[in-house]
Order: C-alpha cells, then sequence, then structure tokens
C-alpha cells in the first residue's frame, strides 16, 4: 500500500544543494555554535529543529537502497557541502567571538559512544518510517534525538582554536550519526521493497558494506563506552568510600579525577569535625585493591564542629571556587587583550592576580606612535578599572615640545605628557636636547613627575624647541 514513486519524489525534492538550503545550514550553525558557547540547551535544541542535513542524509540511504547513482552523487553533495558549511560557518562565528571556552555543552559531544550509535539507529528507523508512511511530523523528533547540527558546530569550534581533541570526538560523533541514518534508511526503505534497480549480487554486496560499518564504528564506540563506564564507577566509589570513612557528620565537597595521570589521582575537599591523617593512605589502598590499578588520593581537610557547619562550610567553598573561576576568567581574558594590542604572544604578558597588575613589553606595529600604545593602555584601563595597566612602548621616536615665554606651551603639553607616560614605563632612560635655558624649563618639568632626562646641549635643535630621544636603543 506505499507509492513508492511519491516517497522518492517527495524526499527528492528537500535533498539537493539549493541557495534555501545553504542558508538554512548557516543560520543553523550559527544558532547551534552560540547556544554551545552559551552552553544554552534551548537555543542548541532550536538549532536541530531548523538544521535541514536530515534530508540529503535520508536522500543517500533511500539512493542506496534503490541503487539510483545519479541520486545518491546529488544527495551526497549536498550533504558533504552541507557540512563543509556548517563547519566553516561555526569556525567563523567562534574566531569573532570573545567566548572560546569549552563549555559542558561542547565537552558533551566530544565523547561518542555505543549509546550514541544507538540513538542514531533507532532515529534513522524512526525518520525512514516517517518518509515511508507520510508522518513527516516526526522528522522533528528525529532531528532533536539525532542532534547532526550541535557536533557539526563542534567540529568547527574544535578547528577555530585549535583544540584537536574537540575536533576529532565531535567529527566522530557526527560521522557516527549521518552513517548510521543512512544506513538504517537503506534498511528500512528494503523492508518496504524499494529495491527497483538492485541485482541480487548488488543488494549482497551493501549488506556486506554496511555491516562492515557497523562494526567498524561499533568498536572504537564500544571502547569509549567501557571507559566511560570504568570512569563512572571509579568516581562513584571513591566518592562513596571517601564519605564513609568520616562519617555521616561529614560533607565531601567536591572530587575532582585525573584520569589520565600515572597513576589515577583523585582529588577530594571534605568538612569534618574530625581531622584524620590516615585518611588519604587508606582510600588509596582500598580503591587500588577494587579496581586493580594504581590510584592515588588526596584529601584536603576541613574541620567544622557541626554537620551544619559543614554544609554553611561547603556553601562558602563553592562561592570562592566561582569566585576563583570568574578571576581566571577575567585574567585569560585581560592576558588576550594585552597580548593582542602588543603584538605578542599570551605567553609574554606577565599578570601580577594579587596585586592585580598586569604588564607587557609591546612590539613596534606598523603606523602606530606613541600615541597609539597611551590610548589602548587607556582602554583597557577603563575596562579593568581594579587592576593597574603597564603597556611599555617600543624604542620608537619621542615627540618635541615647545617652549614659549619661559615655560612650555599649551599646544605641546600633550607632547610632553605622553613623553613623561613613555618614561615611566620604559627602562631605557631619556635624553633631552636644546638649549641651555629651554633645557631647564624642560628638566623642571619632569622633576615634578619625578622624571630624570640627560641633558645634551645643540645648536642643530631649532628654537624654543627641546627634542627627547631614548638614552639606549
Amino acid at each position: 500500500d506505499v507509492d513508492q514513486q511519491a516517497v522518492i519524489n517527495r524526499i527528492k525534492e528537500d535533498c539537493s544543494f539549493t541557495p534555501r538550503y545553504a542558508f538554512l545550514t548557516c543560520m543553523s550553525a550559527g544558532i547551534a555554535i552560540l547556544g554551545l558557547l552559551l552552553s544554552s540547551p534551548a537555543v542548541v535544541i532550536g538549532a536541530m529543529l531548523l538544521s535541514p542535513l536530515m534530508y540529503p542524509i535520508m536522500g543517500v540511504g533511500f539512493a542506496l537502497a534503490i541503487g539510483d547513482s545519479a541520486w545518491l552523487k546529488d544527495a551526497g553533495k549536498a550533504l558533504l557541502l552541507g557540512t563543509i558549511i556548517g563547519i566553516g560557518f561555526s569556525a567563523f562565528v567562534v574566531v569573532m567571538s570573545p567566548l572560546q571556552t569549552v563549555t559542558p555543552e561542547i565537552a558533551s559531544r566530544t565523547r561518542p559512544n555505543l549509546f550514541d550509535l544507538a540513538v542514531a539507529l533507532f532515529s534513522g528507523l524512526a525518520g525512514a518510517y516517517a518518509m515511508i508512511r507520510g508522518g513527516l511530523g516526526t522528522i522533528v523528533g528525529v532531528a532533536i534525538a539525532t542532534a547532526l547540527m550541535p557536533p557539526l558546530a563542534v567540529v568547527g569550534f574544535g578547528l577555530a582554536t585549535g583544540n584537536w581533541a574537540v575536533f576529532g570526538g565531535s567529527l566522530l560523533l557526527y560521522f557516527t550519526n549521518f552513517m548510521t541514518i543512512a544506513l538504517t534508511a537503506t534498511v528500512m526503505a528494503w523492508l518496504y521493497g524499494f529495491r527497483s534497480y538492485l541485482s541480487e549480487r548488488q543488494t549482497q554486496f551493501q549488506i556486506f558494506a554496511m555491516v562492515v560499518v557497523f562494526v567498524g564504528l561499533a568498536i572504537p564506540l564500544g571502547l569509549s563506552l567501557v571507559q566511560i563506564g570504568r570512569e563512572a564507577n571509579i568516581s562513584r566509589s571513591a566518592n562513596a568510600y571517601i564519605k564513609d570513612q568520616f562519617g555521616p557528620r561529614a560533607r565531601v565537597s567536591q572530587i575532582d579525577i585525573d584520569f589520565n595521570a600515572d597513576p589515577i589521582v583523585v582529588l577530594a575537599s571534605v568538612f569534618t569535625p574530625s581531622i584524620k591523617p590516615e585518611a588519604e593512605e587508606q582510600s588509596s589502598r582500598v580503591l587500588t585493591r577494587a579496581f586493580k590499578e594504581s590510584i592515588k588520593v588526596q584529601i584536603e581537610q576541613y574541620r567544622v564542629e557541626t554537620g551544619s557547619d559543614a554544609a554553611e562550610a561547603e556553601l562558602a567553598s563553592k562561592r570562592a571556587r566561582e569566585q576563583q573561576e570568574a578571576v581566571e576568567t577575567q585574567v585569560s581574558d585581560l592576558r588576550e587583550k594585552l597580548a593582542l594590542v602588543a603584538g605578542v604572544s599570551d605567553d609574554d604578558v606577565i599578570i601580577d592576580t594579587a596585586k592585580r597588575r598586569a604588564m607587557v613589553m609591546a612590539k613596534q606595529l606598523p603606523g602606530a606612535s606613541l600615541e597609539t600604545y597611551y590610548i589602548l593602555e587607556q582602554r583597557i584601563s577603563a575596562e579593568m578599572q581594579d587592576w593597574s595597566i603597564n603597556i611599555q612602548p617600543p624604542a620608537i621616536p619621542l615627540p618635541s615640545v615647545m617652549v614659549r615665554n619661559d615655560e612650555i606651551s599649551i599646544s605641546s603639553q600633550r607632547q610632553l605628557d605622553l613623553v613623561i607616560w613613555a618614561a615611566r614605563r620604559s627602562p631605557l632612560g631619556l635624553s633631552m636636547t636644546g638649549s641651555e635655558a629651554d633645557l631647564a624649563i624642560v628638566a623642571k618639568a619632569l622633576g615634578a613627575d619625578d622624571i630624570a632626562a640627560v641633558r645634551q646641549d645643540s645648536v642643530s635643535t631649532p628654537p624654543k624647541m627641546v627634542s627627547f630621544d631614548w638614552r639606549s636603543q
């Protein structure tokens, strides 16, 4: 009772590469990466609904089922170009964004496992059934379940930030999703008799190829699932055992586990009425014996009187961690800004978080004058009002100062202020040339700001002008 030709025509309508398809892919990728950077699940779901990638994937599946090479080529082209557009536009948004940290929404799409394969399998079967039986509304649910665009946006994030662990993990998740959906769509189409152009031998070859693909995907995803399960078991057991050691009146505030260390390191914070010096050694011994691998436990114990004190202490500790994270984010942003305006790498920026001071030695940038560096420092200082910002300018030419009526002219006061600013930040020292009388006037103005300059008489300096230079280059 299925009109196969009508189903094929309906799928073909939306699986070709068109300007509408390219536009929707760009918009979906943009919404997805912004939702991921903001760690907003609602925004990410909106990108899933808007994404048009499901249709060419279904087109690939049905084209494989009936052996239509022209249709397969057309749908494959749309899928490939859509993938490239999604990655490229996401990477562009990330490059332009000041937020480039790995959020929980991004991290959750970097470790695909066997469950992701199962989700894609069931979604592909449901989507193909909806295509065949006319329930196109079901495609909306399938789009949310498989989440094709968010992993693709995370691939763009990994590419833009050079984070190849994120890039590779999310790319594997995207590949798993679209391959599984396409192949399960092929199977569903076969079940409904879509085999118009295939011989028995071609069908057998396709079945063999599908088995190889599924096995090839299942092996790494299965290993990933085993690893995730192992980490979850260690984390749960460590939390339970550490808590049991200190009794019901104590609280385990936080547990962080470094699975990449050798041995595995468990860091825990405990608020307890009584300090137990042997807790670390006992915990390490029990966990090592339980999991048959070396595990080292480090416990920070904070003594409190009662259970309510422990709760209050835990809350205070949480606030302190949040404040520390906010400071770390602020410092990271400040480091990036100073490195950018100074034309240096992040490692060349010196930051003292205790005294809230930041300093960087700037390189000479094309077309930049002394005033350029002064303005850049002022702008960053205005943004970071509780920080002391110090941009040391390069050894570029210093402005001259005019003396009139035995005082520095009003028009030259700005130039003098720039010279004083540069002298305070640079260790090179100043020298100045001009007539003896003019030098005395300028030296007095510099002395008022505790700036010293070596005097050098010069007949080449224009009258009433004092020029400055760095003592050493």
